[in-house]
Parts: structure tokens; sequence; C-alpha cells
């Protein structure tokens, strides 16, 4: 009798200590899917903050462009009331600028997302790029206005 009794309640702790695993086990696979889905969340979120970035820089950058588009006209106009030796040399330069400011159309189009990193260091360049072809620019009007 004290044999069975023994036996009976080691099953017991055996039987107990098994369901007692399945569900730490089924809380563990829970909280992995729990974990999961956050993960899934944020990594949408970032996405989205990403693309909602991106549009804003493409819009600012595309209305830098085309303000430096007139900028270029204007020049290309001012060129006509050159004289003939300065107005080579000063085509010249507005071509260079004109392909200059479509390559960055050409970047900021073609852009595609790389990581943070990434992105980070084209909105740098780009925009470094931008600030130096916007100074060739006045440099360009402040050498023909004199």
């Amino acid at each position: 009798m004290k044999k069975s009794f023994i036996i009976l309640t080691i099953s017991s702790l055996l039987a107990g200590a098994s369901i007692s695993s399945c569900n730490s086990s089924t809380e563990k696979v829970e909280d992995a899917k729990d974990k999961v889905m956050e993960a899934s969340e944020d990594l949408n979120k970032a996405k989205a903050d990403f693309d909602l970035e991106y549009e804003k820089f493409k819009t600012e950058s595309n209305q830098r462009i085309i303000e430096n588009d007139q900028k270029i006209a204007d020049l290309k106009i001012h060129s006509a009331e050159l004289k003939k030796e300065a107005k080579a040399d000063y085509e010249k330069q507005i071509l260079e600028i004109e392909n200059r400011n479509e390559s960055m159309k050409e970047k900021v189009k073609d852009y595609k997302d790389d990581g943070k990193e990434k992105w980070e260091s084209f909105k740098r360049e780009f925009n470094h790029d931008m600030d130096e072809l916007g100074q060739s620019l006045k440099d360009l009007t402040k050498d023909n206005s004199k």
C-alpha cells in the first residue's frame, strides 16, 4: 500500500511537471508570436516613416532643381547679351551646370531604400552637391554682372 502510494505520488508529480512544461512551452510560443508581431509592426512603422521622409525630401529636392532650372534659363537669356568672346565660355559653364542639375534630378529619382545609414549618407551628399550647384549658379551670375 505504501509502495502504491509512493508510485501514485511520483506519477502525479511527473504528470504535473509534464503539464506545467506543456503550458510553459505554449506560453513561450505565444510570447514568441507576440514578439514577432511587434517586430513586424515596428518594421511597418519604420518603412512608413521612411516613405514619408523620402517623399518630403524628394519634393523639396525637386523644388530646388526647378529653381535651378529657372536660374539656368535666365542665364541663357543673359548670354545673348554677351560679347562673342565671353559668350562661348559662359555658355559652356551654363551647360556644365545644367548637366549637373539634371544629374541631381536623376539621383533623387533613382534612389532606392538601402538602410538608414546609406539614406543618411545619401541625403548628406545630395544636399552638399545641391549647395555646390547653387553656389556655382551664384558665382556665374556674379561673374557676369561685373
